[in-house]
């Protein structure tokens, strides 16, 4: 769950299937005359539709953290074995589906807690020292399972697909992650698959419209819908509470385009 306290005291709720989504639409579109378009497409697209569905069990049911009196937003969800078990399920689960796909979420998975393997140098990666033990023993069977399944697929094109979704990932956290957009930059994005990258700024235009710099879609701009539910309470007795109070506020949309730096908005 992305959990934004927002200015006016509310509170953002995002889940993390729905942020997936967006990478999901991002990748459908990827491709143009400076981009590649992603291969095998399926695949790409189902990994980034589906890259975070470990966090499904967790969101059925938000927690409150007795100590602070907030919920939690994804990064301060502790890592413990029910939700690792979950993380591992759902390389699984889309792997029983579609091995590529599959595959690609559980490298997600791994990576994320090795600074996405160093393939993104902007922005940097969360210094998250000393891993648990936990969590180490988590990578180290999941490396292992990934290695017989990867070893059928061609290796530099794993690795182009793997900084791919990475990037569709951080563009649709930059949409959900904060009330307020800022200049950001992205690097680096591969342009093809021989090898050639940039980097990409994203900047903030009027209301919710973002110019990316280069432009990575096939169509002329990109709508994007994010469902959200916003809270207006924001102190809560205890769990109980809280969950009834998530589940009673009913979603909506929030719209952002997607434009070329290049476009008169």
């Amino acid at each position: 769950m992305i959990v934004r306290y927002e200015s006016d005291g509310s509170i953002v709720m995002i889940t993390q299937n729905d942020h997936a989504q967006l990478s999901g639409l991002f990748a459908s579109h990827w491709g143009n005359d400076k981009f590649e378009k992603p291969r095998p497409y399926g695949s790409m697209v189902r990994a980034a539709m589906y890259h975070d569905r470990g966090w499904i069990n967790y969101e059925t049911s938000p927690q409150l953290n007795p100590e602070t009196g907030k919920t939690p937003s994804y990064r301060e969800v502790p890592n413990d074995k029910a939700q690792l078990a979950a993380f591992e399920w759902a390389g699984d689960w889309l792997g029983s589906i579609d091995p590529y796909a599959g595959l690609m979420v559980a490298r997600h998975r791994t990576g994320l807690w090795q600074g996405r393997y160093g393939v993104i140098a902007q922005p940097p990666a969360i210094q998250r020292g000393t891993l648990p033990p936990d969590i180490k023993i988590f990578i180290g069977r999941n490396e292992e399972k990934q290695k017989p399944i990867a070893d059928g697929f061609d290796a530099k094109e794993l690795a182009t697909n793997y900084n791919l979704l990475q990037v569709w990932d951080l563009i649709s956290l930059y949409i959900c992650s904060t009330e307020t957009l800022k200049d950001d930059r992205i690097e680096p994005v591969p342009l093809s698959y021989s090898g050639k990258s940039a980097g990409m700024t994203l900047t903030p235009r009027n209301g919710r419209t973002i110019a990316l710099d280069p432009y990575p879609f096939d169509v002329p701009e990109l709508v994007t819908n994010l469902i959200f539910r916003r809270l207006t309470q924001n102190k809560f007795r205890d769990t109980a509470e809280l969950q009834s109070v998530y589940f009673r506020t009913a979603p909506q949309i929030m719209s952002f385009r997607l434009v070329p730096a290049s476009a008169a908005y």
